[in-house]
């Protein structure tokens, strides 16, 4: 059984800690007994051990970096989506083919961003900029949102927005199963979960550190149960 990701250290920008969330996230993380550091900007984190490029790769999977996202314009996102919704960056799987393994170079370290408040409001902006058509938001395309979800809840601060947004639409894809806090929200129907399912043998072979094929139809068969789409 795929176990919950715990860090093996923690970056904080500063700024973080001025938000009640970076501050939730910092006091649980000690909790965890959890290696906690301070850095300039979630951008340009050192500190992160290993001797070679595979060892830094491994090394900054198991990192977590806590910070502000500064820039509130959202990426185009088609053809699946209109934007990209900025909630974190990265994932701790480790899966051979993954893009991102090119698109992060070297910091393919998992980020997570406490402004929630201003990513939605500015959400909230784009969506009545395009009223009366619906607007699309990705919450996975740099990253897998539900391993870090435990610590920042930032996926249910989400899919409770969008459950509130007539014109507004979430969509986020995972090969995580860690769902049960996100099940009894207020949806509404407006996010829908993708699980990314491959063959057992490709995923033994080329997905690490991700949970089993079985785990993932299982969390599956749960969020359908909950009425996402």
């Amino acid at each position: 059984m795929q176990q919950r990701f715990i860090p093996r250290r923690a970056f904080f920008e500063p700024a973080a800690l001025e938000f009640p969330l970076g501050r939730q996230i910092r006091d649980h993380l000690e909790s965890m007994q959890v290696d906690i550091r301070l850095t300039g900007s979630h951008n340009r984190v050192t500190g992160i051990p290993g001797n070679t490029t595979q060892e830094k790769y491994r090394e900054a999977k198991r990192t977590l970096v806590v910070g502000v996202r500064k820039s509130l314009d959202f990426a185009a996102c088609k053809p699946s989506a209109h934007y990209q919704l900025p909630l974190n960056t990265s994932c701790p799987g480790m899966c051979e083919y993954c893009y991102l393994a090119t698109t992060l170079g070297k910091k393919p370290y998992v980020r997570v961003y406490v402004n929630i408040e201003d990513i939605l409001r500015k959400a909230g902006d784009y969506i009545t900029q395009r009223v009366p058509e619906i607007t699309l938001f990705e919450g996975a395309a740099t990253s897998d949102p539900i391993p870090t979800e435990y610590l920042t809840g930032l996926l249910g601060s989400t899919i409770e927005f969008f459950g509130r947004q007539k014109y507004g639409r979430f969509r986020f894809v995972t090969k995580f199963c860690d769902v049960d806090s996100l099940l009894a929200l207020s949806h509404q129907g407006h996010t829908r979960f993708r699980f990314s399912l491959n063959a057992e043998a490709v995923v033994n072979r080329y997905e690490h550190a991700t949970p089993s094929v079985i785990e993932r139809v299982e969390a599956a068969a749960k969020v359908a149960a909950a009425g996402y789409p």
